[in-house]
């Protein structure tokens, strides 16, 4: 029997006697070609039995896409690679485990910015996508409007509905803030940025939240909630402690990264965590080459995160435009960076 032969985009374009590029956008949904062309491009593509448009209906598919901002897959970028290798591998351990295939895609900072969708969206049959970490608003869209199974994992957009998994953050910052106050802090500073991740932006909210309930003043000049971009986050903690005096008896911070980083300017300026001044961090991770305190902080259930992903996934036949959420709470470890002297 003779084998099949391969329908590609070359195939689509000359049975419509248009450019492969016209049926490339038209197949990632990317301006440039009218919607008539988009239309007739994607009957084109069901007809001829292109990629996903010509496989098995939804259950029977193998494949979910899993897509991941490059800059956290990147060996070099230490901050960001030390949190999410466990949840990258973590999410295709939870998918394999379940009979299926998770299909590690990079998201290039160039595509994001350009919005432009991965060749995989059209050219293989999946069965649904997670789509990982922190990416642009606008970009998480895109992939919204493919109009598939789609489950968030580690943060989301209030402004799309869409099902998400994430660590609890409103209530283990407050745990974690609450702890400090039990231990005798009153005067309590919160670093994170609150602009870039809704992580930040939840545990800005226990953190309000426990200050409310504890009839705390929330004092302005030990808040620093904006930052520039991940990158600027060194620069903008010196600047900020540089011109705080006095300083609070203690600091919630968003991360265990910014912690580190607080904890290295306040070295500098000769402080001692905790005798001089107390900290809390969230993630439960160590950073290479950081200063050595035994901080106390938040950890994340980075694998109960994964399986309820893989989970929440697989129960959706299709897509679901409703801000499902699934909150996995984190576990306080008590070190000794909080205790009051």
């Amino acid at each position: 029997m003779a084998r099949k032969k391969k329908v590609s985009m070359q195939t689509i374009a000359d049975h419509l006697q248009i450019s492969k590029n016209a049926v490339s956008l038209a197949l990632l949904n990317k301006k440039g070609v009218s919607e008539e062309v988009r239309r007739r491009v994607i009957e084109a593509a069901k007809e001829l039995g292109y990629g996903r448009f010509g496989e098995p209906r939804l259950p029977e598919r193998g494949n979910i896409l899993v897509l991941v901002p490059e800059r956290v897959m990147d060996y070099e970028d230490n901050d960001h690679f030390q949190f999410f290798h466990d949840m990258i591998w973590g999410i295709e351990g939870s998918i394999r485990n379940r009979g299926l295939n998770a299909v590690l895609v990079r998201i290039t900072a160039d595509m994001e910015q350009r919005l432009e969708l991965p060749r995989h969206c059209a050219e293989i049959a999946y069965r649904g996508i997670v789509l990982f970490g922190a990416l642009k608003e606008a970009y998480v869209r895109r992939v919204w409007e493919l109009d598939v199974p789609l489950v968030m994992l580690d943060s989301y957009h209030r402004s799309l509905p869409c099902p998400a998994v994430v660590s609890a953050n409103v209530e283990g910052a407050y745990e974690a803030v609450s702890l400090l106050i039990a231990s005798g802090h009153q005067e309590i500073g919160f670093i994170g940025p609150v602009n870039l991740a809704s992580s930040h932006e939840e545990r800005w909210q226990g953190y309000w939240k426990a200050m409310f309930d504890h009839d705390l003043t929330i004092q302005r000049d030990y808040i620093l909630t904006h930052s520039g971009s991940y990158q600027d986050s060194e620069r903008e903690i010196h600047n900020f402690v540089k011109g705080m005096n006095p300083l609070p008896q203690a600091f919630f911070c968003g991360n265990d990264r910014i912690a580190y980083l607080l904890a290295k300017e306040l070295e500098q300026r000769g402080l001692k965590i905790p005798e001089d001044i107390a900290l809390v961090g969230f993630d439960d991770l160590q950073y290479k080459g950081s200063i050595d305190i035994a901080l106390t902080t938040m950890r994340v259930e980075k694998e109960r995160m994964c399986e309820a992903a893989a989970d929440l996934l697989l129960s959706l036949t299709e897509s679901l435009r409703e801000a499902v959420r699934i909150y996995v709470r984190p576990t306080l470890i008590s070190r000794t960076s909080h205790l009051k002297p």
